[in-house]
């Protein structure tokens, strides 16, 4: 077997990070679950707490001081992500602003981190759209058509089309992954695709159009369309071709960061599940004392125990500069399993009082649900584990 589960690893001094999360749990007192309901009935983004928590310099955490950011490591931004969910809020709409700038960081010339990134660190440029889905392709990201051709004037002329890109509409920039070379012409069917960085600023209205897609998650998900959008040739990230790869370092980050996030929600279901079979008494006593709520709630923290050790080993291994592409996508999994066990057994536990809006349950299960599904599925998951860990075979 190809896994990395017998690795050594020290686990930096502060790796809970209990400042951060004192200072997360108080700026999140300051948006309750009206806030959070108001929002979700108009449909708007948060703009408040997102314009707070980049106030703050949370957002910019994983940027190096050198360019305006925090430096701080991927379990410092965990602890970030994590202690926003368990307190009730929600950081779906703004945590891309963390990991998706680690393409750039990673693989940009100095000249676009240094045209970039400070801006993304002060909040004053905003990176959170991530154009990588299609709607003919799905997951299957090595099959996208979405074309950009180089041209002889130094630019290159993008058409396609992306589905299910959150933040766009509040986006100044977007990490796109577009082919540069058609699949009929490459060896494997990851190459021949590159990154580029678009300022959307430039390009709405001039080959660029979002239409806001109405889900049930208010996400800001959009459909961008390319329609002979031409770019400079300098917004092209690392090397021309290789981006797929580029992609899946900064998946990595995503994986690890939204698990935290799941963490975060399970710790919020349960603390809420143990307060109400407390406090509901129901044929003369507490409905905690009953078996058949007691044991869902024990089985779900023993599950959001398991699962956050996962989520830690795979910051910790981000953190020590290795390759954590099974432990990311293990903690991913199991963490939102974890989350969403927690969601059910918080549900019934309330009964018919949890699809009342004031309680703020039936809006953190709506949420906890997604992650079943995105980033990535489970059975993509599987999928990794079984054919890059395992061994087996690829399926057809």
């Amino acid at each position: 077997m190809n896994g990395t589960g017998n690795e050594t690893l020290t686990v930096p001094v502060g790796a809970d990070w209990p400042d951060i999360r004192d200072a997360i749990a108080k700026l999140c007192d300051g948006f309750p679950n009206d806030y959070w309901n108001a929002l979700d009935k108009e449909g708007a983004y948060p703009s408040d707490f997102v314009r707070t928590l980049t106030e703050a310099g949370f957002l910019g955490a994983l940027i190096p001081e050198e360019y305006g950011g925090s430096g701080l490591p991927l379990g410092a931004a965990a602890a970030v992500l994590e202690t926003i969910h368990e307190r009730g809020c929600n950081a779906a709409a703004c945590h891309a602003q963390m990991y998706t700038m680690g393409t750039v960081l990673k693989y940009g010339s100095e000249a676009q981190k240094q045209k970039y990134l400070p801006g993304i660190a002060s909040g004053d440029l905003r990176l959170q759209a991530f154009g990588v889905t299609e709607p003919t392709t799905g997951s299957d990201t090595t099959q996208l058509k979405t074309r950009a051709e180089r041209t002889a004037h130094d630019t290159y002329i993008v058409n396609g089309q992306k589905v299910w890109t959150s933040r766009a509409m509040e986006s100044d920039l977007m990490l796109l992954l577009a082919r540069t070379t058609p699949a009929s012409e490459v060896q494997k069917r990851s190459d021949g695709m590159s990154v580029f960085l678009l300022d959307m600023r430039d390009a709405l209205g001039n080959g660029l159009e979002l239409r806001k897609i109405d889900a049930m998650i208010n996400h800001n998900s959009c459909e961008v369309f390319f329609d002979n959008l031409e770019i400079p040739a300098d917004t092209l990230v690392g090397e021309e071709g290789k981006g797929f790869r580029y992609i899946v370092d900064s998946m990595n980050a995503e994986r690890i960061l939204i698990a935290a996030e799941c963490i975060g929600d399970a710790r919020f279901f349960i603390r809420k599940a143990v307060e109400y079979a407390q406090d509901r008494k129901v044929f003369g006593g507490p409905i905690g004392a009953n078996q058949g709520i007691q044991f869902p709630i024990a089985k779900a923290y023993a599950d959001l125990q398991a699962a956050e050790l996962m989520v830690r080993k795979a910051a910790a291994l981000f953190d020590a500069g290795r390759k954590p592409a099974a432990e990311a996508n293990m903690a991913k999994m199991l963490a939102a399993d974890a989350s969403w066990q927690a969601a059910e057994v918080c549900m019934q536990v309330y009964g018919g009082f949890a699809f009342a809006r004031e309680y703020g349950i039936e809006r953190k299960w709506r949420e906890a649900r997604l992650y079943q599904t995105a980033p990535i599925s489970k059975n993509m998951i599987l999928a990794y584990l079984g054919q890059h860990v395992l061994g087996l075979p690829r399926s057809y």
